[in-house]
C-alpha cells in the first residue's frame, strides 16, 4: 500500500489482525492479573520504582502489571479501541508507537515520579489517545480528525489525569505516556514526509 494513503487511514490495513493482536494484549494483560491475584499480589511491587538503579527490569513490567480487577478493567475498554485504531498505519508502525510510548511513560516514571511501586497501563492508554488526537494534525487528514474528535469526546476528560490529583494514581505515567503519544505522531509524520519526498539524483 502507498505510504501516503496508509498514512490517513483511519482503519488499520488488515482489521481482524490488528483487533487479534489488540485484544490478544488485553487478554494476556488479564491472564497477568490472574497470576497476581492467585499468588497473594506477589507483582504488584514489581513496577517502576523511581531513580531506584536496581531495578531497571521493571521499566518492562509496568504496563503489564494491575493493582486489581477494576483497574485492569478501567484500562481494557480504552486499550482496545485506542489500540486498535492507533493500528491503522499498520502493524510494524503500531508496535513502534507502543514502544515509544511504552518506553517514554516508564522512563519519564522512573526519572520524575513519587516514590513508591507505579504500575498499570494507563500510560499507554493516555499515549494512544494524544497519538491519535495528534497524527491528525501531522497527516492533514480530514478523517483522522473527525475520529480524534470522536476520540476526545469519549476519553479527553482522561487527560486532566495528567495532573496531580487523586492520592495513590500515577499521574506521572499518564503524563509522560501522553508525551510519548506525541513523540510517537511526530515520528510518525516525519517518516510519512521522508517517503513522500521525490528521489534526488546526482550526476
Amino acid at each position: 500500500m502507498d505510504r501516503t494513503a496508509l498514512a490517513k487511514r483511519v482503519i488499520p490495513p488488515h482489521p481482524v489482525l490488528s483487533l487479534l493482536v489488540v485484544a490478544g494484549f488485553v487478554g494476556f494483560l488479564y491472564a497477568v492479573e490472574a497470576f497476581d491475584v492467585a499468588t497473594g499480589g506477589s507483582l504488584e511491587d514489581d513496577g517502576v520504582r523511581p531513580r531506584d538503579f536496581s531495578q531497571w527490569d521493571n521499566l518492562a513490567w509496568m504496563p503489564l502489571i494491575h493493582g486489581d480487577w477494576s483497574h485492569l478493567t478501567g484500562n481494557a475498554l480504552p486499550l482496545l479501541l485506542l489500540g486498535f485504531l492507533a493500528s491503522s498505519g499498520g502493524m510494524k508502525q503500531f508496535l513502534q508507537v507502543t514502544a515509544v510510548i511504552w518506553l517514554t511513560s516508564t522512563l519519564g516514571v522512573w526519572v520524575f515520579g513519587s516514590e513508591g511501586s507505579h504500575i498499570g497501563a494507563s500510560g499507554l492508554v493516555f499515549g494512544f489517545l494524544t497519538f491519535l488526537l495528534v497524527r491528525g494534525v501531522f497527516a492533514r487528514s480530514w478523517l483522522q480528525l473527525v475520529i480524534a474528535i470522536g476520540v476526545f469526546a469519549l476519553y479527553g476528560a482522561a487527560l486532566w489525569g495528567v495532573l496531580p490529583g487523586q492520592p495513590g494514581v500515577s499521574w506521572e505515567g499518564h503524563l509522560f505516556g501522553a508525551m510519548g503519544g506525541i513523540l510517537a505522531a511526530w515520528g510518525v509524520s516525519r517518516d510519512n514526509r521522508r517517503t513522500a519526498a521525490p528521489a534526488t539524483f546526482t550526476a
